[in-house]
């Protein structure tokens, strides 16, 4: 089976892609979609959108899996951050591949035992999980790490897709 993960942002979305085959996890290919602060809102999502779109394409995944997002303190980020959310919502629904929520602390937790676990704690740990595997930046080892999450808990929430 193969498992999308990924982690919204209106700046750079990351996304990662793992096999699992029995308790086998396997790096398959990670990246990050940038785009512009120059660019408008819309041509951002679009962005989004179109590079989604492509790598669900090319990837074929089975299943995707997202991270639970908490508010930001400032509105106008906050706003931006839902609109990506929901591009990064709509694309695995358009190929009919069931999205899965996981919560931050439930994310850290599962790959390195702590809920408040850092950045550079849970990247270390994408890395054991998945030798060879050199994540591209901070979103794409998150993404990755989400991945790595759903394929360990996905029998207990196989029937909460979101």
């Amino acid at each position: 089976m193969r498992v999308l993960g990924l982690d919204p942002s209106i700046s750079s979305t990351g996304w990662g892609i793992i096999d699992i085959n029995g308790n086998r996890l396997s790096y398959v290919a990670d990246g990050f979609i940038p785009t512009s602060t120059k660019a408008s809102l819309s041509t951002r999502l679009h962005t989004i959108f179109t590079e989604l779109q492509r790598i669900i394409e090319l990837y074929k995944p089975d299943e995707a899996s997202i991270e639970i997002t908490f508010l930001n303190t400032n509105p106008e980020t906050s706003l931006k951050l839902s609109m990506a959310r929901g591009v990064v919502f709509l694309m695995p629904a358009l190929y009919n591949i069931p999205l899965f929520e996981y919560e931050p602390n439930k994310i850290k937790k599962a790959l390195t035992g702590i809920g408040k676990a850092d950045k550079n704690q849970v990247e270390t740990m994408v890395k054991i999980l998945l030798p060879g595997c050199q994540p591209k930046n901070n979103d794409s080892s998150d993404a990755l790490a989400i991945a790595i999450t759903h394929c360990n808990l996905r029998n207990s929430y196989k029937d909460h897709a979101v």
